[in-house]
């Protein structure tokens, strides 16, 4: 059984009217409570959604598990921008998209993001879940890796599943730091994080030049 399905009781009535009504309106009260969790009342979220308390129970276990099932969007911009890192082209051009992708949709759904930092801390399944998640990324990541280092552009070095591992807990923290400190610089630190990549896979740092330089505040680059 997945760790999705484990937390989102009918993972697979996506287009259910009272899911989507809970759905929406647990996120228009995490937007009103800047992501916190604790101060959504399930009662008044199922008044807003107009249904039933047992409603809201019949579709998900627990306000973490409704959370883990708001965020599939950013999840889905999430993968959207990993597709951006295995594809061709220049690799700063690559890791810098992404990165400043990855931001962006950490940004566009601060309060959904914050909250599901929250759910991770407070319950197993939806730590499971991420967990999950983070795994379809590292076996990709790392085959790019492998790859790079076999056509000899890439340096011979740890393991290419640990590096994809630890580069991804990078790119969370990342985000974490974006989400709870409010004068944090977001173009310093996503270049910072870039650099940390290409050290990494690479060996080198000098492939950051400005042409690749793609700031997050701007729209999707083209």
């Amino acid at each position: 059984m997945s760790a999705r399905s484990l937390t989102d009781r009918r993972a697979g009535a996506a287009g259910d009217l009272r899911r989507t009504a809970l759905l929406r309106a647990l996120d228009e009260q995490l937007r009103q409570t800047d992501g916190d969790l604790d101060a959504v009342n399930v009662g008044d979220l199922t008044k807003q959604a107009g249904v039933t308390r047992p409603a809201f129970y019949f579709y998900f276990e627990s306000k973490a598990a409704a959370v883990a099932a708001a965020a599939d969007e950013m999840y889905g911009e999430v993968s959207t921008a990993t597709s951006v890192l295995l594809g061709e082209g220049d690799p700063a051009t690559r890791i810098t998209r992404t990165l400043a992708s990855l931001v962006r949709a950490g940004r566009d759904h601060r309060h959904l993001y914050r909250a599901m930092l929250q759910a991770r801390n407070t319950s197993a399944e939806v730590r499971a879940l991420w967990e999950a998640d983070r795994r379809q990324f590292v076996a990709p990541i790392a085959a790019m890796i492998t790859d790079e280092r076999a056509a000899g552009r890439a340096a011979a070095g740890a393991p290419a599943d640990a590096l994809a591992t630890m580069l991804l807990d990078l790119n969370e923290r990342l985000l974490e730091r974006l989400t709870f400190v409010t004068d944090a610089d977001p173009t310093a630190l996503t270049d910072a994080v870039a650099a940390i990549w290409l050290a990494t896979i690479y060996g080198r740092t000098d492939l950051l030049h400005p042409s690749t330089h793609l700031t997050t505040q701007q729209g999707t680059p083209e």
